[in-house]
């Protein structure tokens, strides 16, 4: 198993579905000259062509529009947005086109697209270039939305999303693109849809997507010194999301904390919360407990960015209240 950053887990999957089948595109602002923001795309237009990586004019709104109508024609268009901010300029091709052409061609068209956006904060970049909008689109139904947490799930999550025939919303959070983590030589998608237990655990069920995981693992790291064993649950796919892999856990553990970047009003953790005071209340020993950012927008100054994320002592003081 090679140590593999997790922006080039998502380079190495763009270029290997790209390799496999030649319908497979990429469009996106500076995606072809420049390797994208991130660089994720670097290297592309070299290996495969100006036909099959191109640039794109500063709008986000024409950028996924060509794209939907490029997926109805038979191709398999993989977006890049710069920051998942500026996709609020293409809500019309995604929410009221790509989303809803199954249903309303009676099954006849689908739109194989894939919509990859950075997400979150801890880089300083302010309140336009910083937020966690994946609750949007988890509510829009014809969308599937994925969320990975490390380079194996950002490289496995990426071709299933790409062979996937219906529009998947690919959400990579800023602040793990550097960070290194196993891929094997030959690595297998990861069907969407699909938990995984990162850690077993007695006492209580943290639930947590990207890279709140990791958020998730230091908690429980500090909380097992005083012998609190928690299990961590990677959701890895927001829509659909492993309902049956959360109430097993809470099944075992009998207390559940949902924790994501995103504020914590109305967001993901709402309906996983709301799912399992609904079908695992008789599992229950406390009131699930979410843990999410404050309803107001991501602070620039790098001191009050720190406050406004939520850090292990936070997940900490969840787990506290559902053990009190």
């Amino acid at each position: 198993m090679e140590q593999v950053r997790y922006v080039h887990a998502i380079n190495r999957a763009l270029a290997d579905a790209m390799d496999a089948d030649p319908t497979v595109i990429v469009f996106g602002e500076d995606v072809a000259g420049a390797g994208g923001s991130f660089k994720a795309t670097r290297g592309l237009l070299e290996r495969f062509g100006e036909e099959r990586v191109r640039d794109t004019p500063i709008s986000e709104a024409a950028i996924v529009s060509a794209s939907v109508g490029a997926a109805m024609t038979g191709l398999k268009p993989v977006v890049e947005i710069m920051f998942m901010d500026f996709v609020t300029l293409a809500m019309d091709a995604i929410v009221n086109q790509a989303a809803k052409a199954r249903f309303m061609f009676g099954g006849k068209t689908s739109i194989p697209l894939v919509v990859r956006m950075p997400h979150g904060g801890g880089l300083n970049a302010g309140p336009q270039h910083s937020q966690c909008l994946e609750a949007w689109f988890a509510h829009v139904p014809g969308l599937k939305v994925v969320c990975p947490a490390n380079a194996a799930d950002a490289y496995g999550l990426l071709r299933s999303a790409i062979d996937d025939p219906d529009p998947v919303m690919f959400v990579e959070n800023k602040a793990l693109y550097a960070h290194k983590s196993s891929l094997g030589e030959s690595p297998a998608p990861v069907p969407i849809g699909v938990a995984r237990v990162v850690r077993d655990g007695r006492d209580a069920t943290v639930i947590a997507y990207g890279a709140s995981v990791g958020t998730a693992m230091a908690a429980a790291g500090k909380l097992a010194e005083e012998g609190i064993e928690l299990e961590v649950i990677d959701l890895r796919s927001l829509q659909p999301w492993d309902k049956a892999a959360v109430l097993a856990s809470v099944a075992r553990t009998h207390r559940a904390v949902v924790v994501h970047e995103a504020v914590r009003a109305f967001g993901v953790g709402a309906e996983i919360a709301a799912t399992i005071s609904e079908e695992g209340f008789d599992e229950l020993d406390a009131p699930v407990v979410r843990v999410g950012a404050p309803f107001m927008p991501v602070p620039y100054s790098p001191s009050l960015e720190t406050r406004y994320l939520p850090g292990p002592q936070a997940i900490i003081a969840a787990v506290r209240l559902t053990l009190a």
